[in-house]
């Protein structure tokens, strides 16, 4: 049985969506690969984005609530075809974690191949059609998939052949990938789920986007994390430096009197929304020095060696 959103999370049934998204962004720094090289640390990142994917989105969370672990079967508009007093009913046996009257009907991994039990899910009050006893159309359940993507290809979009292997055989799909697409996001392609039965319509394939990871960026949400690799003299006197992003090169000022670590934030730069603001980037100063000096290079570095006064390991 899979863990429970609410407890991979750290949070309680009733958190506010606020209280989830800020759990969820602790979490998630602590567990990044990038950053935690332990190696869970990934297996754990995946099933935080997965739960806060899950929970920060009302309808989704709705479902979950009411049917647990299966929910992922039931249709988005299950409420609409079955009628809301059947939807509170049905929502107060099926609580929990896919307890209860909650029942699915396997009939093979892939796409092709899950049926819901209606019957047992609304317990009787979905009402039979006319004829042997029959229930009339049921809907086919909705089905995921998994997608992967570079932070590049998820951050300008565009359009992907992809092809999964189900119980008949292999399928290609085109999908139409939207620009600034995060890690744990899902892609809906109608009417690709499981089939329906007597003549129901099917359900619909979700592809949930997985970020993959990158050399150069790190991603929390919106937000994009780069080193920015700086001389001692520019990160000294201050300069205007390029920048990487996944959109092209950019342009941040370092400040004079920056030290590694130091974060420079560019505004809207960050993964794209179409839906609000822009993610920011953040560029964290990295000092390099040279790795072989010249004759006069070495010259001015022991001069400055020699009247400088400052002490980096002095407290205060």
């Amino acid at each position: 049985m899979a863990r429970d959103y609410y407890d991979v999370l750290g949070v309680q049934r009733q958190a506010s969506a606020d209280e989830i998204q800020q759990a969820f962004r602790k979490l998630a720094r602590k567990y990044h690969p990038d950053i935690n090289k332990d190696p869970q640390a990934e297996e754990r990142f995946k099933e935080l984005n997965e739960a806060y994917s899950v929970l920060s989105d009302p309808k989704t969370r709705k479902r979950y609530d009411r049917f647990g672990e299966d929910f992922r079967q039931i249709p988005e508009d299950w409420e609409e075809r079955v009628g809301a007093g059947v939807g509170a009913g049905a929502g107060a046996q099926g609580r929990g974690r896919g307890r209860g009257r909650v029942r699915f009907t396997d009939y093979g991994e892939g796409f092709d191949g899950s049926g819901i039990n209606f019957e047992d899910l609304f317990g009787g009050m979905y009402g039979r059609g006319g004829g042997g006893g029959r229930w009339g159309p049921v809907p086919g359940a909705d089905q995921e998939a998994e997608l992967q993507l570079g932070v590049e290809e998820a951050y300008h979009g565009g359009h992907r052949s992809i092809t999964l292997a189900g119980p008949g055989g292999q399928r290609t799909y085109d999908v139409n990938i939207p620009r600034g697409v995060v890690d744990g996001q899902r892609i809906r392609l109608a009417g690709e789920g499981g089939r329906g039965s007597d003549d129901g319509p099917p359900g619909d394939l979700y592809l949930r986007v997985r970020i993959k990871p990158d050399t150069r960026f790190r991603l929390e949400g919106r937000d994009i994390h780069v080193a920015l690799p700086v001389t001692p003299w520019e990160a000294a006197l201050g300069a205007t430096v390029p920048v990487p992003t996944p959109g092209g090169t950019a342009k941040v000022t370092v400040p004079k009197g920056s030290s590694s670590g130091r974060r420079l934030r560019l505004r809207g730069e960050g993964m794209p929304n179409p839906r609000g603001a822009n993610g920011n980037l953040y560029a964290e100063v990295r000092i390099m020095v040279p790795p072989e000096l010249g004759d006069r290079e070495r010259e001015l570095f022991e001069e400055l060696a020699a009247v400088s006064t400052f002490d980096p390991r002095k407290p205060g």
